[in-house]
C-alpha cells in the first residue's frame, strides 16, 4: 500500500514572493484611494471655494464686523 506524497512546503523565496504581492497590492489600494480622495473631495471643496469667493466682498465684511464691536484697533 502506498501512502501518498505530501509537497514539501516552499521555503526558498517565500518571503519575498509574499513582499512582492503585498507591494504590489498597496500600491494599487493607495492609488484608488488617492483618486477616490480627489474626485470625492478636492474637487467639491475646491468648487466650493470658488463659488464663495467668486460674489465675496471682503470689504463688505470688514465693514460688518467693525459695525459690530469685533475689532479694538478699527474705529
Amino acid at each position: 500500500m502506498a501512502s501518498p506524497t505530501l509537497m514539501k512546503p516552499q521555503m526558498c523565496g517565500l518571503l519575498a514572493r509574499h513582499l512582492q504581492f503585498h507591494i504590489v497590492g498597496a500600491f494599487v489600494v493607495s492609488l484608488g484611494v488617492a483618486a477616490l480622495y480627489e474626485f470625492a473631495v478636492a474637487e467639491r471643496r475646491k468648487k466650493a471655494y470658488a463659488d464663495f469667493y467668486r460674489n465675496y466682498d471682503s470689504m463688505k465684511d470688514f465693514e460688518e464686523m467693525r459695525k459690530a464691536g469685533i475689532f479694538q484697533s478699527a474705529k
